[in-house]
């Protein structure tokens, strides 16, 4: 098939190595940023944070995140241009939902004198909320709505990726507390260009199940 989402799914894959003289143009992150913006969630909630690791301290910080475990992921830390740090709110109020509610209407993509209606959307995370605030699970399922809009985005731009959940949140949460502000983080996202030659699955044809054993027309 030669449509253009096609050819993006079909050459994007998760890089094992990362040239680490390589960096993304502030023009592609300014895409990047813009695009994690703008990804869907439920009920317009957008209970994320994404912190972007950069600077060479920033690297420093998440490579030491590694300190405890998951250590097959370090050298993404420092060798990848960059890295997405999504995080979640593990306690979203309706209040926080309310200042969603308040840039719909600011906004003009929703009418003022509906605002109490799409206030009312808030009982799905209501259903998802246990006795003590807790709607974690909930609020880390939409990160991967987002997750998933920006592996096609840098498939489009033709950069790299590696989706990480072999991250350590406790120490993220520390090292990163002012970034997070109480959000956590389970997934990491490394981005950059491939190290050539040395990246052994680059390049490798998909091993996917047939179309016809996963997708099922009813």
């Amino acid at each position: 098939m030669s449509h253009p989402i096609i050819k993006d799914l079909n050459t994007r894959y998760t890089a094992k190595k990362y040239d680490a003289s390589k960096r993304i143009s502030a023009e592609d992150m300014e895409v990047i940023k813009e695009a994690l913006r703008l990804s869907a969630s439920s009920i317009n909630s957008q209970p994320w944070k994404f912190v972007i690791v950069e600077s060479d301290e920033a690297k420093q910080r998440f490579h030491d995140t590694f300190e405890n475990m998951h250590q097959f992921n370090q050298p993404h830390a420092k060798a990848a241009s960059h890295t997405i740090l999504f995080a979640h709110d593990p306690e979203f109020t309706k209040e926080k939902f309310a200042k969603r509610v308040d840039a719909e209407v600011s906004s003009g993509h929703l009418p003022a004198d509906m605002y109490d209606m799409f206030m009312g959307a808030y009982a799905f995370a209501e259903a998802n909320t246990d006795e003590n605030g807790f709607n974690g699970t909930w609020t880390k399922a939409q990160v991967y709505i987002a997750l998933g809009n920006i592996l096609h985005t840098l498939a489009r731009l033709g950069i790299d990726s590696t989706p990480m959940e072999g991250v350590d949140a406790k120490l993220i949460g520390e090292k990163f507390a002012d970034e997070l502000e109480g959000h956590v983080c389970d997934v990491a996202l490394a981005i950059g260009y491939h190290e050539e030659g040395e990246d052994y699955n680059h390049g490798l044809p998909k091993a996917r199940l047939a179309q016809d054993h996963v997708v099922t027309v009813a």
